[in-house]
């Protein structure tokens, strides 16, 4: 019988995941940095077993949506707009001071104002995947530097459509009337939609009635059919597909479903997710970072060190102490997943070059595989620094 050519690609791609993933556990670091290995080590610029980037990166997009969904389902709107602070002035200031200091150093190489704003928006982002998957596993997520992390982390992710139109326009793009006034419209509906799960008292979601929570296969279609369904809407409306699963999963938290659907819909999550970030890693060109490690690893360094120094001082403004104000600094300190794509859209744009691409990738790619280390490194400094302040909260994992 004639073997698909595909099979022995795969069972490769599952081996190694499942090879780094355990490796990665033994050293108790997250299985998202296991994946972002597995990428790197199976990419063209390594061993080369899988080449058709294209396929993986529409599964990665795949992954963010479901990514998104997951994340909607652990917020509760309430608390989240008893939160408006963290998150909305909070993250203003962390991303206007990375932008900033970008600009400073920029008028020192002479960088040009779009190229300044662009990497400032980069450097801004947190990792999402990375954070919350640290904080599961230290059951940190429901204390007060968890949910500051939290609040910032779904602001930042709402704060990337600003930041993708802006440097479209920069870049010289224009953006149509028509498609202006859709994004405008779309999001009064997001508004509107998030405005009636905070109000309405016992919200439900009618299609999923007693019938739909009795049988399994109809609870696995009918909570795909509302994340990809309010993605595909928020994408008609030229926003985020991510947003718009991100809201549907803040209709099944408020509705109560949570429970259910996060136990239909682990497994889908967990593949995507790991198929995001294996595309992320195949990105990275190993010779390329070879070439250059000395100044990827500085700049990834700095990096770290510049992000917590900024998320430090902003939670410390609103009040923090200076224990949980650098500890949940340095749990932010990571460059995310989205600032792969404002890269590729500064790109297309010509803001940066293809060996600049390369740079901002191999720094985003070596700031993800360091954070959990420095996050470990920080948080026993963190710690004696709060121990002085109070007692030491920050190493309970007991809900704050």
């Amino acid at each position: 019988m004639h073997m698909d050519p595909m099979m022995p690609i795969i069972v490769g791609v599952i081996l190694s995941i499942l090879l780094i993933t355990l490796v990665m556990h033994t050293i108790r670091q997250p299985a998202v940095i296991a994946y972002l290995i597995a990428g790197i080590v199976l990419g063209p610029s390594a061993l080369g077993l899988v080449t058709d980037q294209v396929i993986l990166d529409r599964l990665g997009q795949f992954g963010v949506v479901m990514l998104m969904f997951f994340i909607g389902m652990e917020v509760c709107p309430k608390k989240l707009i008893s939160k408006w602070r963290v998150a909305l002035i909070g993250t203003c200031l962390q991303i206007g001071a990375s932008v900033l200091i970008v600009n400073l150093i920029g008028k020192f190489f002479d960088w040009p104002f779009t190229l300044c704003v662009l990497l400032g928006f980069i450097v801004s982002l947190s990792s999402t995947a990375v954070v919350l998957n640290l904080l599961h596993a230290r059951n940190e997520l429901e204390t007060q530097h968890g949910q500051d992390a939290l609040n910032v982390l779904l602001a930042q992710d709402v704060a990337v459509i600003p930041m993708l139109i802006l440097i479209s326009m920069l870049s010289g793009e224009k953006i149509s009337t028509a498609e202006a006034t859709l994004q405008i419209i779309g999001g009064i509906v997001l508004i509107a939609l998030c405005a009636w799960i905070v109000i309405k008292p016992n919200f439900r979601i009618p299609m999923f009635g007693e019938a739909v929570q009795r049988d399994h296969e109809l609870q696995v279609f009918g909570a795909l059919f509302l994340c990809f369904g309010l993605a595909l809407l928020t994408g008609l409306f030229s926003l985020s597909s991510a947003l718009g699963a991100f809201v549907a999963g803040m209709m099944i938290a408020a509705a109560k479903e949570a429970h259910w659907v996060h136990e239909s819909l682990e497994s889908f999550k967990t593949v995507f997710v790991a198929l995001f970030f294996v595309s992320i890693g195949m990105l990275v060109d190993i010779d390329y970072v070879m070439a250059h490690w000395g100044s990827v690893l500085m700049l990834a360094t700095t990096v770290l060190v510049l992000n917590t120094a900024i998320n430090a001082s902003v939670f410390r403004l609103l009040g923090e102490t200076w224990g949980d104000s650098i500890y949940t600094g340095s749990i932010l300190a990571q460059i995310g997943e989205f600032s792969f794509v404002l890269a590729a859209v500064g790109v297309s744009g010509a803001i940066i070059t293809h060996d600049d691409y390369q740079l901002v990738v191999a720094v985003i790619a070596v700031s993800l595989l360091l954070s959990p280390f420095w996050i470990n490194f920080m948080r026993r400094y963190a710690t004696s620094i709060s121990s002085r302040e109070r007692p030491a909260k920050i190493t309970s994992s007991e809900p704050s």
